[in-house]
């Protein structure tokens, strides 16, 4: 069987986004997702694009985005689980950092949690900080264990002891034990080998409690779809086979989201323009992130309450979205999310009954969204019900309907803008440097805007920019990312070994999944801090002690702005096993020249704004503000001091006008 067809699926909250690639121009489908069985709403898509008789050929792969295991870990709905520690450590997990949510509060009332009632039992093994066993774990203490575990009838177990990164022996021991007994269990020398107890635990307890959840609607879906192969994004930026992702489901924490930046950075390439801060606007939420020239990872990523310590991209995401509510306080002051109008009834301009005023309503009386732009290529729009719930808000305020909707995008584009300085200023870069790239459903609308407020000359609204996360799970590369800490003796000789060894490991792997050796590829990189630190610093790898040391001094002198006189520790060993996909290429844009449809008279504009199809616009078109450009999944506003200029492939590529 070979592959004709690749399918990018994209579940999100409201609808499941397909981008189908193999028939000359890319095909783009849309249906209301089906949060709970989200492989019908696929099933379906797959069926109204007339794939069926492709998918049972085996001639169609599906590259899917999956929000199961992150609603599961929002929603609190894992599976029963039994974590298992060393005695006098069951509570690490509850205890956790003692970080406070409310930092002056001396009595806080801590909220809700699942941990507060997880069965935890101790084992009295235990490992020295070398890894040297101290206690063995004796056969009667084992038989006592797996009694103590079946005794709560879990469904799934975590399994988290001292130093086992260094020395898996025990934990290997006990797993087998309960595997015996019928039990899945995720051992956290498997999971995340690396220091740091509580993060290592709470990975492990994650991956455990999520586990059954996910692997249960994997195998629902890769039963509907077979013989079709079926791979998952992984929240690095890696695809991974659907068989061997359902038990590194903690592993899948931001597989949507993760789909955008692989199109990002596959996009920065194409474009030669590698420095990208991106932001990725829905509904509800906007995620943001930055690429200087890959995608960068982190290990202190977070999922509602919990940390979430394995490598997954570095992205912010905040409550403001096309959906956010604006309402004012009791002292009469406006505000914008974080609460959102959702879908059902949505934005006042949905027209399906809500009352209340959201950024895209704002969008809709300030004329930037026009009555005959029909979203998601559908659903029409209610300008008279827009103006109703502005008219209302504008009354509280005391200001004209046309200033409050200005105020209400005014707000919404400075959470997005504060959120992007998090991710840029914060951590060392200048905006400046870097292009603007916007993507979701009502990015377009607010591209230039938050460009203006960084200080930014460039950006970037690719073609089906509402649609990017499902185009960019195709592009995603196989991949693998596994780390090891260190001893703290160890000497290069040790260190290559390891890395050989990681190498391997990634290469098994990628070949079980069918991937040619000769196409996997290898990247190196050391985490380092300075003694006495807990946070890292990933280095790429270099042979020479003394280069890598020099490199860390100067990431950590942009990242901290100073550099320390302590000696560097080498921390954990990091490999990515990779092999990038080969879809077919897209035809290049079609030769033509679009006219402006119209000219229209928005409030608060001084001057005719130019209407555009953007399906009608040609490669080297250049457009200047003010101009609306609309298309199925989106639209873009050019704000006045902005130009446009088509490539090749259709994207617009933005830059500030000269003054």
């Amino acid at each position: 069987m070979s592959v004709s067809y690749w399918l990018g699926v994209d579940t999100g909250g409201t609808f499941t986004d397909f981008v189908l690639l193999g028939d000359g121009e890319p095909r783009i489908h849309k249906v209301l997702s089906t949060p709970s069985a989200p492989e019908q709403a696929i099933l379906q898509g797959i069926g109204e694009l007339g794939l069926g008789d492709a998918m049972s050929a085996g001639q169609l792969a599906i590259i899917h985005g999956t929000t199961v295991a992150t609603n599961a870990a929002l929603e609190g709905k894992g599976a029963h689980t039994v974590l298992i520690t060393n005695q006098g450590l069951e509570d690490i997990l509850r205890i956790g950092r003692q970080n406070r949510a409310e930092l002056y509060n001396l009595t806080p009332t801590p909220p809700p949690s699942v941990l507060e009632t997880l069965p935890v039992a101790g084992t009295p093994c235990r490992l020295d900080a070398q890894g040297k066993e101290v206690t063995p774990l004796n056969d009667a203490e084992l038989s006592k264990l797996v009694e103590e575990v079946l005794a709560h009838q879990p469904q799934s177990v975590a399994l988290c002891l001292l130093f086992s990164y260094l020395n898996p022996a025990h934990e290997q021991r006990i797993r087998q034990a309960l595997e015996a007994a019928g039990l899945p269990v995720s051992a956290s020398h498997a999971i995340l080998p690396t220091r740091g107890e509580y993060e290592r635990g709470m990975a492990t307890w994650l991956n455990a409690w999520l586990a059954p959840k996910v692997s249960d609607y994997l195998q629902r879906l890769q039963q509907a779809t077979t013989p079709a192969p079926l791979a998952i994004m992984q929240s690095h930026g890696g695809t991974i086979a659907s068989d061997q992702a359902a038990d590194l489901a903690v592993n899948l924490l931001l597989s949507g989201p993760a789909g955008g930046l692989a199109a990002a950075k596959r996009l920065g390439e194409q474009l030669q323009q590698p420095q990208l801060m991106t932001f990725d606007m829905g509904g509800t939420s906007t995620d943001v992130a930055l690429l200087d020239g890959d995608l960068r990872l982190t290990q202190q990523g977070h999922i509602g309450p919990y940390p979430v310590a394995v490598p997954m991209v570095d992205m912010h995401t905040i409550g403001a979205g096309g959906g956010s509510l604006a309402y004012v306080d009791d002292a009469g002051l406006l505000h914008v999310g974080p609460h959102s109008a959702g879908a059902d009834p949505g934005p006042a301009c949905y027209g399906r009954g809500g009352d209340r005023v959201t950024v895209t309503d704002a969008n809709v009386v300030l004329g930037r969204l026009q009555p005959d732009f029909a979203l998601g290529g559908t659903l029409s729009l209610d300008v008279a019900a827009a103006k109703n719930a502005m008219q209302q808000l504008a009354t509280q305020l005391g200001l004209g309907m046309e200033e409050t909707a200005e105020g209400v995008l005014a707000l919404a584009n400075e959470h997005m803008t504060q959120a992007l300085r998090v991710i840029s200023i914060q951590k060392g870069f200048d905006p400046a440097d870097f292009a603007l790239l916007s993507f979701g459903g009502a990015g377009g609308l607010h591209v230039c805007a938050l460009a203006d407020n960084l200080g930014m000359r460039r950006a970037i609204v690719p073609r089906r920019a509402g649609v990017l996360s499902a185009e960019g799970l195709v592009y995603a590369p196989r991949k693998r990312e596994h780390l090891q800490a260190l001893p703290e003796d160890s000497d290069d000789k040790a260190l290559q070994s390891l890395i050989a060894a990681l190498q391997l490991q990634g290469d098994e792997e990628l070949i079980h999944e069918g991937v040619p050796e000769r196409d996997i590829q290898h990247r190196v990189f050391v985490d380092m801090c300075y003694q006495g630190q807990s946070s890292v610093l990933q280095i790429p790898w270099q042979i020479d002690a003394a280069v890598r040391e020099k490199q860390f001094h100067a990431a950590h002198e942009q990242r901290f702005g100073h550099r320390l006189a302590l000696p560097v520790q080498q921390v954990n060993i990091r490999v990515q096993s990779l092999a990038t996909t080969s879809p077919p290429r897209q035809p290049p844009l079609p030769a033509r020249t679009g006219k402006a449809t119209r000219h229209a008279q928005l409030p608060g504009v001084n001057q005719p704004v130019t209407v555009y199809d953007r399906e009608a616009l040609g490669t080297g078109q250049t457009l200047h503000g003010p101009a609306l450009i609309s298309e199925a999944v989106g639209t873009t506003w050019l704000a006045q001091g902005w130009q446009a200029s088509v490539d090749q492939y259709g994207h617009f590529l933005l830059e500030r006008s000269p003054t």
